[in-house]
């Protein structure tokens, strides 16, 4: 079973966090469901920039999707697998775990939580969400045990609209009620809008970090080069400083030369003429 877990993680989207649906793959390597990352490019078409959600790699343009056939495949098996596969021990839902609202007797693990049902599933009764076309806009998200935070206290509905004007979810009942003259939207819209303002600011902050190293790569290279230069300098005038000391050198062993010659001269003349 732990084999099973760990195959349903390396074939799971890292965006829905679900199995990979119609899986499609990019040049850098990650692998998505199809409509997972056809509306992640969507929500960035204004920019003409499309990057991995995972390792965040920039692709222009827009890349043509096609299907993982053998990304597919292993999904289909992996499903066969868990549908015959037994429930082990470790399985079963702890202290610490979400436990299944729908097993009887003793719970299994949660494997997601449905936000409109309000219910979280193991893995066997998770499956009409996977195969029936009434559950096809269920929202599944990771095991929850605070999925009631979602349902609106005052009118026990699911709290699907978001107030921009109080920055909170509400329920539609609120939207046309107490808050019918705010700032409301979707809750969707909401996440895509904050989803966005996080795509660009973690863009501006790695443009940052971009330009960054650029500066530091062109301080590094003034600083090659002055050293360079000082380096040249310091042996110019080291050579400059040789050369002189042997010329005065060379000088002064004239001069002494010449004093010498002068001397010798002198002192043949007095030899020649003595008193």
């Amino acid at each position: 079973m732990a084999g099973v877990q760990l195959q349903r993680e390396t074939l799971s989207c890292s965006i829905c966090l679900d199995l990979l649906k119609d899986p499609v793959s990019l040049t850098c390597g990650h692998s998505f469901c199809k409509n997972c990352i056809k509306n992640h490019w969507d929500s960035e078409e204004q920019r003409r920039i499309y990057s991995c959600p995972q390792c965040r790699e920039i692709f222009t343009p827009r890349p043509d999707l096609k299907k993982n056939t053998m990304l597919a495949d292993l999904v289909e098996e992996l499903k066969k697998t868990e549908l015959h596969a037994a429930p082990a021990h470790h399985c079963y839902a702890g202290a610490e775990d979400v436990a299944c609202d729908v097993c009887t007797g003793r719970k299994l693990k949660a494997l997601k939580s449905c936000l409109v049902c309000l219910v979280s599933y193991c893995e066997e009764h998770l499956q009409p969400h996977h195969q029936s076309p009434a559950f096809k806009k269920h929202k599944l998200v990771q095991p929850s045990k605070n999925l009631q935070e979602n349902i609106c206290p005052r009118h026990d509905e699911v709290m699907k609209m978001f107030c921009r004007t109080d920055q909170k979810c509400i329920c539609y009942l609120c939207s046309v009620e107490e808050h019918k003259d705010h700032d409301t939207v979707s809750a969707a819209a909401e996440r895509t809008h904050k989803q966005r303002d996080l795509d660009l600011s973690r863009e501006e902050v790695q443009q940052r970090l971009r330009d960054r190293d650029r500066d530091m790569n062109v301080l590094q290279q003034e600083r090659k080069t002055l050293t360079l230069s000082a380096d040249k300098a310091v042996k110019d005038t080291d050579e400059s400083f040789t050369e002189m000391m042997g010329l005065l050198q060379k000088r002064s062993s004239d001069v002494k030369q010449q004093i010498r010659s002068k001397l010798e001269t002198e002192m043949r003349i007095n030899d020649s003429h003595p008193e």
